[in-house]
């Protein structure tokens, strides 16, 4: 197989172990340190990723670009490439919805550049058979072949725009909403005062119910910031499809009050507790 230069925008958690998969596969990753942090310099020199410096250096040398970022920062990254000169292929893996997706489909591909449509399902890719990058559109195929070394899984489901990204959206619907769900049972049920009545219930079975309430509500805390506009992706994708999109219009409300915690140490259950309660302007 022919070695590649891919470049990854950008190596944050998830990113560095779709960029190692790269690796692993024999290609040359690069990134671009200019304004990203020191966080994200050090995961990059920790994986040997090569710095090109700048965003026109990596479009000007790189045959595939791979943009992991936050659902709403999606589409300036990708018109950021593109007035760069970018002319090669480019695989938005982002959380967005598939009319979001179509939308930079069209726009890059009416500047010449190949799209590729991504979804990515699982935590970072660094264990075989946990994390799964779905691909469509007319090079998914491509691009599969990428991380063929893994441990990133990738499936093709076909060549339409939009596909993998609509999958993604609605697993996230169901995987994530529900714990944003589970969190404002929490809160309601600490403003109502009946929250120890409330595990009491849960562990009538013998279940370990009440146990994994609180570890789910104190573990997606460090990612409630980026799982906003997750929320508001599928909000949108359902209204699309004819479903209404209401819940994550609120299940986004519910991880908009825990975006303090962000880069945070976990905090304790009364801590998001008091993040989820706290009256809002």
């Amino acid at each position: 197989m022919t070695s590649l230069q891919i470049g990854i925008l950008h190596p944050g958690a998830m990113g560095i172990s779709i960029a190692a998969s790269a690796k692993n596969s024999g290609h040359d990753v690069v990134w671009a340190s200019e304004g990203r942090s020191a966080s994200t310099r050090a995961r990059a020199e920790q994986h040997n990723l090569r710095d090109v410096g700048t965003l026109a250096n990596l479009c000007a040398t790189c045959d595939v670009i791979v943009s992991v970022c936050p659902p709403r920062a999606a589409e300036n990254v990708a018109l950021d490439v593109l007035t760069h000169g970018f002319t090669g292929l480019y695989v938005d893996a982002n959380a967005v919805s598939p009319q979001r997706a179509t939308r930079i489909g069209e726009m890059l591909s009416a500047a010449g550049i190949d799209f590729v449509d991504g979804g990515i399902i699982g935590g970072p890719a660094w264990k075989p058979n946990s994390t799964w990058l779905y691909l469509s559109g007319p090079r998914a195929s491509e691009v599969a072949t990428l991380f063929a070394a893994g441990p990133l899984e990738t499936r093709v489901i076909g060549t339409n725009i939009g596909k993998a990204s609509a999958l993604k959206m609605c697993y996230a619907a169901y995987s994530k909403g529900t714990t944003a769900l589970l969190c404002a049972a929490l809160g309601a049920a600490e403003q109502l005062g009946v929250r120890e009545e409330l595990f009491a219930q849960w562990t009538n079975d013998g279940s370990n119910f009440a146990a994994q309430a609180t570890s789910r509500a104190q573990g997606v805390t460090a990612k409630a910031w980026r799982f906003v506009g997750e929320m508001d992706e599928i909000a949108a994708t359902f209204r699309a499809a004819g479903m209404p999109g209401e819940f994550h219009d609120a299940a986004a409300d519910v991880y908009g009050r825990l975006t303090q915690f962000k880069d945070a140490p976990m905090p304790s259950l009364e801590e998001v507790l008091a993040a989820l309660t706290r009256v809002r302007s």
